[in-house]
């Protein structure tokens, strides 16, 4: 009765299903895997303590050069960055909170390397205005080499809480940190990450908590990932259970043949019904 499943065309739509079977399995799967490396994301964020000194790789390992990129895997690392700060380019930036309090950051350049290219280090915070801040109450960075340990970060963007992406700040102010809101500030080359620095904050700077880097932990694109992962699997199942449909209705079509009940044998019927109807005519 199945002996129909081996026909050309029958194979062609066994290799469909499995080709589609295989799609849609492979795709729940990666899907499933973006949100278990967001979940294990979320994990190490939650159970490894805020950064530590014996933790801190150097710069140059994650950042190679000044223009490579920061990644999720790389942000937030706790790094250890040598060079001399160039507090004759030192910013204020201002609106940002901290513990429900409204200060600024203190962003220091710090000259790595051969001082071609600066590392952007927010050194702390402060609570007030910083259109009244005044030199005496902003502490100088240190002089001469430093060893600077903090938090890798990602450039902010126009959406960042906080960042101020209007222009006619005051001088000495910076609204977004990143290099391209540096760039035309600084006399170097800017790397494409900061640090806030989270060893040997001295008060009354108090240290900037790092920020999870965009796109990772328990995030609505998580949730999306999972629901993704069970609409796949869903749509497997649906392409075997249209498979076994198909299946079965070929075969009970062609057992209803094979036993003469298809709606094929109703002309036959009445085309006797009719030769019946006129054998008694002629008889009458």
């Amino acid at each position: 009765m199945y002996r129909f499943l081996l026909s050309p065309r029958w194979l062609g739509g066994h290799l469909f299903m499995v080709c589609a079977v295989v799609f849609c399995t492979f795709m729940g799967s990666w899907q499933l895997s973006r949100f278990e490396a967001r979940v294990d994301s979320h994990r190490a964020a939650q159970d490894t303590p805020a950064t530590a000194a014996r933790d801190a790789v150097p710069l140059e390992r994650l950042l190679p050069r000044a223009t490579s990129a920061i990644t999720t895997e790389t942000a937030g690392r706790t790094v250890r960055a040598t060079g001399r700060y160039d507090s004759a380019h030192q910013f204020l930036v201002p609106g940002r909170e901290l513990d429900g309090r409204t200060g600024y950051y203190v962003l220091t350049p710090l000259r790595t390397g051969d001082g071609a290219a600066v590392l952007p280090v927010v050194r702390g915070w402060l609570p007030g205005d910083a259109d009244r801040a005044t030199a005496a109450g902003v502490p100088a960075a240190p002089a001469g080499e430093v060893t600077v340990t903090g938090a890798l970060q990602a450039p902010e963007g126009a959406d960042t809480d906080g960042a101020i992406g209007r222009g006619g700040l005051p001088e000495g102010q910076l609204g977004i940190i990143s290099a391209a809101s540096l760039v035309n500030l600084v006399p170097y080359q800017v790397y494409g990450a900061w640090i806030t620095q989270t060893e040997g904050v001295h008060a009354p700077l108090r240290p900037v908590p790092p920020v999870a880097p965009s796109g990772t932990g328990l995030d609505l694109k998580a949730f999306q990932n999972l629901g993704y992962t069970g609409e796949w699997f869903v749509f497997a199942g649906f392409v075997v259970f249209m498979w076994f449909r198909l299946v079965r209705r070929e075969a009970e079509t062609r057992r209803d043949a094979e036993l003469g009940l298809t709606g094929e044998e109703g002309p036959a019927a009445a085309s006797a019904a009719e030769v019946a109807a006129d054998e008694v005519q002629l008889q009458s």
